[in-house]
């Protein structure tokens, strides 16, 4: 006689940004196993699942990625179940999983507005492509001082906040450091305001925000040289890269949105 064996190893979990509260489960049906998933995020989040096996199916294909969409409460990810029952059988699985829609694509070309106030200006401390910290990235640093008040460029939901630090030091390990708040727009994509001070928002997880509120207080948190706002429009991808996409802003003397420009000053008049 064969004695079933059915190994499940632990999960192993892989955060691209930010440590998401996603919950996997398992129940046990005779000689199957069903893996379900709960998403409990305010944006809809992407999971790669892969394994490896013995004398066994599963109905979701290895490498497969599934986009689990925001607030959901056990969503099946996959049955898996033995070829020939009376054989020896072994499966261990892995879930990678990141903040957003992977398969998302930038839908429409949309005017943002100045994360400043009006009458103000700012210059450009770093633009697309810099050499300290945007290489291969269409980020943007603000010259926005300690303290000054950061304004919402559109309008989503707030899906990601930290504002616990008071770090900052000039070498990407400081990272971690980073102090931000993380929106979600309609069309999908992500943008995220950075270095924030500690304790610098004024919104929480869940908040819907308006182009052109207040949201937080920028800072020098993080990894950073100096006192500014860094601000990019992105996509994460399974694999923990982003795709980055250029924004135009509507600014003061201009009659269309333009893109921002290393070095130069930007007023606002609205």
């Amino acid at each position: 006689m064969v004695k079933n064996l059915l190994f499940l190893l632990l999960p192993c979990y892989f955060f691209s940004q930010e440590d998401l509260d996603i919950k996997i489960e398992k129940e046990k049906n005779n000689s199957d196993i069903i893996l379900y998933v709960t998403n409990n995020e305010y944006a809809p989040v992407s999971i790669e699942f892969t394994f490896e096996g013995k004398n066994v199916n599963s109905t979701l294909a290895d490498k497969s990625v599934m986009v689990i969409p925001a607030k959901s409460d056990k969503i099946k990810l996959t049955h898996i179940s033995p070829i020939q029952k009376k054989q020896a059988y072994n499966f261990n699985y892995k879930t990678y999983y990141v903040l957003g829609d992977v398969n998302n694509a930038k839908s429409d070309d949309y005017e943002y507005w100045l994360p400043y106030e009006k009458n103000t200006s700012q210059s450009i401390y770093q633009a697309y492509n810099g050499s300290f910290s945007h290489q291969n990235a269409y980020s943007l640093d603000f010259s926005h001082k300690i303290g000054t008040k950061v304004l919402a460029s559109r309008a989503g939901k707030v899906v990601f906040v930290k504002i616990d630090s008071d770090k900052s030091c000039l070498t990407k390990s400081c990272s971690e450091f980073n102090n931000k708040i993380v929106v979600l727009h309609n069309d999908g994509t992500l943008a995220e305001y950075v270095h924030l001070k500690k304790n610098g928002s004024l919104v929480a997880k869940g908040d819907d925000v308006e182009r052109g509120q207040v949201i937080g207080y920028s800072g020098n948190t993080g990894w950073s040289k100096g006192p500014h706002l860094h601000f990019s429009v992105y996509n994460n991808k399974i694999n923990a890269d982003r795709i980055y996409y250029k924004t135009k802003f509507r600014v003061k003397d201009q009659k269309n949105p333009i893109i921002l420009e290393d070095k130069k000053i930007y007023s606002r008049d609205y």
